[in-house]
């Protein structure tokens, strides 16, 4: 009996101890919970600090690429789309916040472990907001990035295209570029471009002005600029003729003959009623083909340099992104929408950027 009743004592014990080294566990695993929430438990307070010294010192626009105005314009405008409410655990994000990380990001590229310290927000956080941001961005700023949708729009870009760059009845160029992102998991080379790194292409067609009028963003960097650009909305369009563009007109200089409205694209395209590329080729010099080269290679070049400042000014675009490619795609279209919504600003694009034209017919290279 007496050795029944202590076998009964030790397996109590036992059972006793085993519950109290798992509370004991539990206890330290919430400690060190709270503890890695301390990194972030002065966000407020450090976050207004921020953004008080980013406009007191006015480097607002080196750090968001916009000045405070334009900031707290689109601040105010995200708001609804943004603004999340309180919990009785904690206070949430601000839209400020919110947008002043996500366009620090977009100028940067830095990672979400480098932005965790600098907004007090974990990487996590950063994860779902950059996103949501990026989203609601596009979403606003839709009718910046436009496809002129009557026939005296597109003659206005073409002769803004004659003017600038004296190449008549041009409606756009067209290109595309390479945005680095890391491989997607079981991708294998899908997304593998001619230079053997992993990519999403940017396609796009730009007005004499620098200005985006069309984006399309996300197609595999395997596929050449041709093929993406016969998968776009763009060309179905242009397919069934459904852009309301004008018909072939004359052309007064030299021969006054009837000529159509084209896009300017480089040797990967097609050429057809509505797409104009150079001859192929090297031409004897001097030759009427080689000076046609020259200037629509010239004209052509506006979609160039608008890549290069984009990417200049939001230079995520220069780093691989270590984001899922649907990620990345709303990354990019959201620098896209903001570039054409600041371009207004002054201080956005310093002198020189572009190239410019001089009365002898003499191109300056921008910077």
């Amino acid at each position: 009996m007496e050795s029944h009743v202590q076998r009964r004592r030790l397996a109590v014990a036992a059972v006793t101890f085993i519950l109290l080294k798992c509370l004991r566990k539990k206890s330290q695993k919430r400690k060190r919970r709270f503890w890695v929430k301390q990194i972030y438990k002065n966000r407020l307070e450090s976050g207004t600090q921020l953004y008080a010294e980013l406009v007191s010192d006015k480097v607002e626009h080196n750090f968001a690429r916009m000045n405070a105005n334009q900031f707290e314009i689109l601040c105010s405008l995200l708001n609804n789309k943004l603004r999340k409410n309180d919990t009785n655990y904690r206070d949430a994000i601000t839209v400020k916040e919110r947008l002043l990380l996500t366009l620090r990001f977009l100028a940067t590229g830095d990672s979400y472990v480098s932005l965790q310290y600098l907004f007090r927000i974990s990487k996590q956080s950063i994860s779902i907001i950059i996103p949501e941001v990026c989203e609601a961005i596009i979403d606003l700023l839709n009718d910046y990035v436009k496809v002129p949708s009557t026939k005296e729009e597109w003659r206005t870009v073409s002769q803004q295209f004659e003017n600038k760059w004296n190449f008549p009845h041009v409606i756009g160029a067209m290109d595309g570029k390479h945005v680095a992102i890391q491989s997607p998991f079981n991708s294998g080379n899908d997304f593998d471009n001619y230079k053997l790194f992993p990519s999403i292409v940017l396609f796009a067609l730009v007005d004499a002005n620098y200005r985006f009028l069309y984006v399309n963003v996300g197609t595999k960097g395997r596929i050449s600029d041709g093929g993406v650009f016969k998968s776009t909305n763009l060309y179905k369009k242009l397919e069934k003729k459904e852009l309301n563009i004008p018909p072939p007109e004359i052309l007064q200089v030299p021969y006054k003959i009837e000529v159509p409205y084209y896009i300017l694209g480089d040797k990967a395209f097609q050429l057809n009623d509505y797409t104009m590329k150079p001859y192929d080729g090297t031409r004897e010099r001097g030759s009427c083909e080689r000076i046609f080269n020259y200037r629509l290679s010239r004209a052509r070049r506006v979609v160039e340099n608008a890549f290069g400042v984009l990417s200049s000014a939001y230079r995520v675009l220069r780093k691989p992104m270590l984001l899922e490619p649907e990620t990345a795609t709303k990354v990019v279209l959201a620098t896209v929408h903001l570039y054409n919504y600041l371009r207004s600003n002054p201080n956005f694009i310093s002198p020189g950027t572009f190239d410019t034209v001089q009365e002898n017919g003499d191109v300056i290279p921008g910077s």
